[in-house]
């Protein structure tokens, strides 16, 4: 019977080739890129997730208020195992910056994925051992463990095992003690290279509060988990380990620890709020949208052609056809045209899989071998077949036969009021998706253009070396004399990224017992100038020798200290007692998701600066670029130069934001180019029922612009309350969008009265080409269509 039933469906699609194409190519379309945007979707949502404990595994996050660190002081794993019940398990990882560049034989090559880990690590979590031991990775204070690609590039294809590696930094040779598979893509742990964390401990430089790493509760550095009881309360684990810290540290009261679970790390930020989770439900709603408006299509088309089918389902009841049969027939129908669809999908997918993989940077391939691909494509299939394949059935089963057969049931008539429901769904849904297309574009020009308190054009950067510091007096005087270089200064830290925080100060007047993350940056005396960095009361630094007792501190940091008049004031930072010299205006030195957080600049003579930077007019760049590469050969030819603009720095903070921006405007053009091959194809339906009416009013004197008018009418209607009905709906989810932002446009009324407009517009131009068609036609050719 299922043969028959395709069989006929086979010839009745044959029968039907333009609306066969129609409805064959808009599911196509709907179904390869909504199942290639659930592909991304379940990716994003497996990070971590292969990890056999993965569900007991938790990060600890410590900060207080809304600012929450990743980087925790060393002693909580320790004492988490030793002391807080519940825990099973606790590993450190922490980022090895010291040990690049590394030599092989006469080969240098960078490292910039090192790091620190416990020797638990390896047991704790799943990456695949393939060479050495497990239990015992790091048999020595030398010894490292590389993943295999990271062999591959130091060793090429001869065993690694056994061989020495040489840090230049540290002047330390390291023996290679274990092989392991490389990270996976979906894991949010990444590294090239891992060295004991015994290395850190044992070179510790113990200060007047701590003498060693593993009781130093001031220095915030170390990622840290922990696996967890599955009866145990990760909100118990976290106040433990809040109150074992007020314990151990006298000078910080008020830092709180919370449990982020494993699986969330990739997905949200250690404050809980959305990071990678922002795209993934913006993809899953564009994925969900397309397979809605791809089911639309198909159930307005089939349902429009009811009445070209009322006789042969009135003919197949007279003869003895049961409903039920008749519903398993065009369910058969369904399932072929969506078989159909399936495979042209398939072959979208890979067709487009290029364009998908440069906008999403995704790496990994849509194969037909691998189970997790079949599971997203079985389920688009279900989801769209369940919503489309089954009303159809049911309508075109429900034909009366005595009164299709005596001319009774009016062409179109049978679901009809619901086909105009769905298409206001479609044009809901369209509107919804240029409203999001325009304001995702305005919110990232925003953060591209926005003024970020200082002057970062034709300014790049380099970190500097031991030797080049060494020699940073002369490198600094002959970059200047570069014609169109207008500056040099130098700074601790990157200045779009102060990576550095510290709860250690002390002020007059600070609350006992309290508390506040500051972003401590050593600069040079002219860094302020050259930058043009606003001051809002006091003064600069000089590079007196007074200055090496100075302190700078930006707006919120006062703000957030409690000082009034702060200019004179006793502060103190680490060791340093010195006195408030002036305070900054607040500037942009982190992603624009957050905001501006306390800042402290601090000027010492004898500082080895960790980054030089260097302004030039944009026009000699090129030739700056190159006297900087002369000087770095000159002064520290082991290591490789790599510079960077921070315009480019700027803009890879907001990467993953521009790629949403990205996929979203691709992905959204492509959901309203369904949309409109479906009103497009009811259009042609629409003008094929009424050619005899179009050709009496022509011969009744009526004008083509009124025929026109006449066909779109009821068709801009619908796109009308469609666009109401999508205002509030996209002022919502754009307004819960830009929540992710610190700092965020306005939502304004004029972005809603565009998209409307291009609805209307679009909606229009795919309507009347067939209108026009429609009243073109030769009145005698019209009046005699059957």
């Amino acid at each position: 019977m299922l043969r028959n039933y395709l069989k006929t469906a086979w010839r009745g699609l044959l029968n039907s080739k333009g609306y066969s194409a129609i409805n064959i190519g808009g599911l196509a379309i709907a179904l390869g890129i909504g199942i290639l945007l659930l592909w991304y979707v379940k990716d994003e949502l497996s990070y971590d997730r292969f990890h056999r404990h993965a569900g007991q595994i938790y990060r600890v996050n410590g900060g207080f208020k809304d600012q929450f660190s990743a980087g925790i002081v060393a002693p909580v794993a320790p004492y988490a195992k030793r002391q807080v019940p519940g825990v099973e398990e606790a590993v450190r990882v922490a980022d090895n910056y010291d040990s690049s560049p590394f030599k092989i034989d006469d080969k240098t090559l960078l490292e910039e994925k090192a790091a620190y880990v416990d020797p638990a690590f390896f047991t704790f979590f799943d990456f695949e051992w393939v060479e050495g031991s497990r239990e015992r990775p790091f048999p020595d204070l030398q010894s490292v463990v590389m993943t295999e690609s990271a062999a591959r590039r130091y060793f090429g294809m001869a065993n690694a095992m056994g061989r020495v590696i040489y840090s230049v930094p540290q002047q330390k040779n390291y023996v290679v003690s274990g092989i392991i598979r490389d990270f996976p893509d979906n894991s949010s742990i990444r590294a090239n290279l891992l060295f004991s964390f015994e290395i850190p401990s044992k070179a510790y430089q113990s200060n007047d509060y701590w003498k060693s790493m593993e009781t130093d509760w001031g220095n915030w550095f170390a990622g840290t988990f922990v696996r967890v009881n599955p009866n145990a309360s990760p909100d118990n684990i976290a106040k433990t380990l809040t109150d074992i810290h007020h314990q151990n540290n006298k000078y910080d009261q008020v830092t709180t620890y919370r449990l982020q679970p494993l699986t969330d790390i990739h997905l949200y930020r250690p404050d809980g709020t959305a990071s990678a989770m922002q795209q993934v439900q913006i993809m899953g709603i564009v994925a969900l949208i397309l397979l809605s408006i791809g089911c639309i299509n198909y159930v307005n088309l089939a349902t429009a052609r009811a009445s070209q089918r009322a006789k042969e389902v009135s003919v197949r009841k007279v003869v003895g056809a049961g409903r039920r049969h008749l519903i398993g027939q065009f369910v058969a129908e369904s399932l072929l045209i969506f078989a159909i669809a399936l495979v042209l999908a398939i072959a979208l997918i890979k067709g487009v899989e290029p364009v998908y993989q440069e906008l999403t940077g995704k790496t990994q391939s849509f194969s037909l071998a691998n189970p997790d691909v079949w599971l997203v494509l079985v389920g688009s299939l279900g989801f769209t077949l369940l919503l489309a394949g089954i009303y159809p059935a049911f309508v075109l089963s429900s034909f009366e036969p005595l009164k299709v057969l005596r001319g009774k049931v009016a062409a179109g008539s049978k679901g009809g009021a619901f086909r105009k429901v769905l298409v206001v769904t479609q044009f809901t849904l369209s509107t919804v998706l240029i409203v999001g297309t325009i304001i995702i574009g305005n919110q990232l020009r925003f953060m591209r253009e926005r003024d970020l308190g200082y002057d970062r054009e034709n300014v790049f950067g380099f970190w500097m070396t031991d030797e080049i510091a060494k020699h940073y007096d002369a490198v600094k005087a002959e970059l200047s004399r570069k014609p169109g270089v207008l500056a040099v200064t130098s700074a601790g830290s990157n200045l779009i990224n102060i990576g550095t925080t510290t709860g250690d100060t002390d002020w007059d007047g600070k609350p006992e017992k309290s508390m506040f993350i500051i972003r401590p940056m050593a600069v040079e005396k002219d860094f302020i100038q050259t930058f043009k960095l606003k001051m809002a009361t006091g003064d600069v630094f000089t590079g007196s020798k007074a200055d090496s007792t100075h302190f700078i501190l930006n707006e919120t940091a006062v703000k957030n200290a409690g000082i009034s008049n702060p200019i004179g004031k006793r502060f103190k930072l680490w060791q340093t007692e010195g006195t408030i010299i002036g305070v900054m205006k607040d500037f942009h030195f982190a992603s624009m998701h957050q905001k501006v957080e306390p800042a402290l600049f601090y000027y010492q003579p004898n500082r080895s600066f960790g980054r030089v930077y260097v302004k030039t007019t944009g026009r000699d760049a090129p030739q700056a670029i190159a006297a900087a590469e002369r000087l770095w050969k000159k002064y520290s030819p082991d290591y490789p130069f790599e510079y960077r603009f921070i315009n480019d720095d700027y803009n890879r903070m907001y990467q993953a934001e521009q790629r949403t921006g990205q996929v979203f405007n691709f992905f959204s053009g492509i959901a309203i180019l369904v949309s409109c091959l479906g009103l497009f194809g009811l259009a042609t339906f629409t003008a094929q029922q009424r050619t005899k009416e179009i050709g009496i009013r022509k011969v009744l004197g009526a004008s083509v612009p009124s025929l026109v008018s006449m066909l779109n009418r009821d068709f801009l209607k619908l796109v009308l309350i469609g666009i109401v009905i999508a205002t509030p709906i996209a002022w919502w989810a754009m307004n819960r969008w830009l929540e992710n932002f610190a700092y965020k446009i306005d939502v304004e009324w004029w972005v809603f009265a565009l998209a409307g407009l291009l609805a209307v517009v679009i909606a229009l131009l795919t309507v009347s080409f067939q209108s026009i068609r429609a009243a073109l036609m030769n009145p005698v050719t019209s009046l005699k269509t059957e």
